[in-house]
């Protein structure tokens, strides 16, 4: 059985702002085992960067963490002192954020913020920390370390910033890694390197992963398991393959409809926009977007349905005595692939 390393329960985040009290984070739920990969997905907006924030205490002031728990190792990270999380972050957790045109300070040598963390964490002297951060250059891929060790971040183009930022966030060999978008400002070959570059130090130093993004084909070839999130709440999650070919809430079919394939000529849109959280909806959050939503969907938030062993959704279409709907035709053809994939593994597994 797979070792849980972070257990996030009923999270609730509240932002004060001058329209009033925003419920940013609502009663979200999810796990992170050791050696994996989370991905969170879903639109701008929707609380993903919030929730990976408020597991390192990195919120804004006028953030205010209302409920829910953060277990690290037993221990709730939402009840941490300050001096206790400064010790974590960077040392057993740490994070790439979504810019590294910002995340470098331009007035440091990119050696000296690589080594930082050993000498704060570690208690490596100048001189170890820096032969380790040459070593970490050298692992994420930057071309004569050696020479550009001593140079400054405006030195170096977007990608290579990128890893540094990387090789910073993975010198102390954390246990948890929390990507923000981490290629969301690259071109796509240089998006492809820099996620084949994580996914080869993550089996490298066994470091388990939480990826935010709003590509899903980003997800499909670096994450194990998927949370579908929307207007802060998670709708649906499960493995890979659960969320990309056998997807059971309307809001994942609509993400999953919008990306581009070699058979589509058009791109599909999700009408409408996510609901106004200063006064947030009592039901399920997507069914004014919702063309298969019921009149309880309006009235009632929907529970978890369990649609496998690894495989839960939030929408009362998986109620009994729910109607049958007609998905979108790329669903369908999702749901036809799934079901010949598992006849023929059943297939396999006979022989």
């Amino acid at each position: 059985m797979p070792e849980k390393i972070l257990d996030v329960k009923n999270l609730q985040i509240d932002f004060n702002t001058y329209a009033g009290e925003v419920k940013a984070i609502r009663d979200v739920s999810f796990h992170l085992n050791k050696g994996e990969t989370l991905a969170i997905v879903g639109e701008s907006g929707s609380g993903k960067s919030v929730t990976t924030r408020s597991i390192i205490g990195l919120l804004a002031k006028n953030a205010n963490v209302v409920g829910g728990e953060i277990n690290f190792h037993g221990e709730n990270l939402l009840e941490a002192s300050e001096k206790d999380m400064q010790n974590i972050r960077g040392n057993e957790i740490s994070m790439i954020f979504q810019d590294p045109m910002t995340s470098l300070d331009p007035t440091m040598k990119i050696g000296q913020q690589i080594a930082e963390p050993l000498i704060k964490h570690k208690g490596a002297s100048k001189k170890e920390a820096w032969a380790k951060a040459l070593e970490m250059m050298k692992a994420v891929g930057i071309p004569d370390a050696d020479k550009r060790i001593n140079q400054y971040p405006h030195q170096f183009s977007g990608g290579m910033r990128q890893r540094i930022v990387i090789a910073i966030a993975l010198i102390c060999e954390p246990e948890i890694l929390l990507a923000d978008e981490p290629t969301t400002a690259l071109d796509v070959t240089v998006q492809a390197e820099i996620l084949d570059l994580m996914k080869d130090l993550q089996k490298r130093i066994k470091t388990s992963i939480i990826f935010i993004t709003h590509d899903l084909g980003v997800v499909a070839g670096m994450a194990d398991r998927v949370a579908v999130m929307y207007a802060g709440e998670i709708l649906e999650y499960g493995t890979v393959d659960d969320i990309f070919f056998d997807p059971q809430h309307p809001y994942t079919w609509g993400l999953i409809n919008s990306m581009p394939t070699l058979d589509s000529d058009t791109l599909e849109s999700i009408p409408g926009t996510p609901p106004d959280l200063l006064d947030p909806p009592k039901g399920d959050p997507f069914a004014p977007r919702n063309k298969y939503a019921m009149k309880i969907d309006i009235e009632r938030k929907p529970p978890f349905f369990k649609v496998s062993d690894t495989h839960y959704a939030a929408t009362w279409l998986l109620a009994p005595g729910a109607p049958k709907v007609e998905p979108p035709l790329e669903i369908q053809r999702r749901w036809k692939k799934y079901a010949l994939m598992k006849k023929d593994h059943e297939l396999v597994s006979e022989n």
